[in-house]
C-alpha cells in the first residue's frame, strides 16, 4: 500500500471533512459546528478554539465574516485547512441536495436523528 506522507494525509482528511459537510448541508442544511468541528477534534486533534475558528472561516460568506476575523487576528484560524473544508463543502452540498431529493420525510427525520444520536454519543464518551 502506498504511503503518503503525513501532510498529504491531513489534506485528504481535511477536504473528506469538507466533502461529509457539504454533503449534511446539502441534506439537513447542516456542516459548520455539527460536522466540521467534531472532526478537526477528533481527527485532526486541534483545540477547540482552533476547530471553532477553522470551521468558522471555511463557512465565512456570509456566515461568520466577523468572528472569523475575530478569530483570525487572536491566530486561531488554520486558513489551508479551512480552505480545503470549504472546497469539499461546495462538492459534497450537491451531492447531499441530490441524496435527499425524493426521499419521504419520514426518512429524512430518521436519517437525521441517527447522526444526532451518533454525534453526540461521540461527543459524550470522547474526552480529553
Amino acid at each position: 500500500m502506498f504511503c503518503y506522507p503525513r501532510h498529504q494525509m491531513t489534506y485528504l482528511a481535511l477536504l473528506a471533512i469538507g466533502l461529509v459537510a457539504g454533503v449534511f448541508a446539502g441534506m439537513f442544511g447542516i456542516g459548520g459546528g455539527l460536522i466540521i468541528v467534531p472532526a478537526l477534534l477528533f481527527l485532526l486533534k486541534m483545540t477547540e478554539l482552533e476547530a471553532i475558528a477553522t470551521s468558522l472561516a471555511a463557512l465565512i460568506p456570509p456566515v461568520g465574516l466577523l468572528g472569523a476575523a475575530e478569530y483570525y487576528t487572536k491566530g486561531y484560524i488554520h486558513v489551508r485547512y479551512a480552505l480545503l473544508i470549504a472546497l469539499g463543502i461546495f462538492v459534497g452540498a450537491y451531492f447531499g441536495a441530490r441524496i435527499m431529493i425524493g426521499l419521504p420525510p419520514h426518512v429524512i427525520r430518521r436519517i437525521y436523528a441517527g447522526f444526532l444520536i451518533v454525534i453526540a454519543a461521540r461527543m459524550l464518551v470522547v474526552g480529553k
